[in-house]
């Protein structure tokens, strides 16, 4: 949104706000111009909602480069939180489920959640309620002291699906 400054300010009377902050009263949008141009400062509206609208004299350069540094500040200080997701398999080996499962602590401490698939082909289907399961709750419990779970062990179509994501 563009603030409306000097010329662009064309109400019969506006309340004015000094440079130091001191309210100077309700005059009309043209005596508030001088005042400013007399200053070498830029009449700048701030509320133009209120009855009568609000102007306040000021560097306006100088409050747009602010509003940008803390417009910048804000965006550095948010957190994006992201899934990161792991696929493995029912008959996956020990020493591949080991570097998963260090895969997956390494996206926990990134701040990040994990979504852990284990997909089944074939006849494998089978299996999920025995060896999916029995695999789900082994990488639970590697990841019990790093981790919460935000989603138990689910079935979605032909894969089992569990969340986790970071301990504060």
């Amino acid at each position: 949104m563009k603030d409306k400054t000097n010329e662009l300010i064309r109400y019969p009377q506006v309340r004015v706000i000094g440079s130091d902050g001191e309210q100077l009263g309700v005059i009309t949008s043209d005596e508030a111009r001088a005042m400013a141009n007399d200053q070498g400062l830029d009449l700048v509206e701030m509320s133009a909602t209120a009855e009568p609208p609000v102007c306040r004299i000021m560097n306006y350069d100088r409050y747009r480069y602010e509003q940008a540094k803390k417009q910048q500040e804000a965006k550095k200080k948010q957190t994006t939180v992201e899934t990161k997701e792991i696929k493995f398999r029912p008959k996956t080996d020990d020493h591949d489920l080991d570097f998963k499962i260090k895969n997956i602590k390494k996206f926990l401490g990134q701040k990040n959640k994990v979504k852990i698939t284990m997909r089944f082909r074939g006849r494998e289907i089978v299996y999920c309620q025995t060896i999916g399961m029995e695999a789900m709750l082994k990488i639970a419990g590697a990841l019990e002291e790093d981790a919460l779970i935000i989603q138990q062990p689910k079935m979605e179509g032909r894969q089992m699906v569990m969340f986790v994501g970071p301990k504060n």
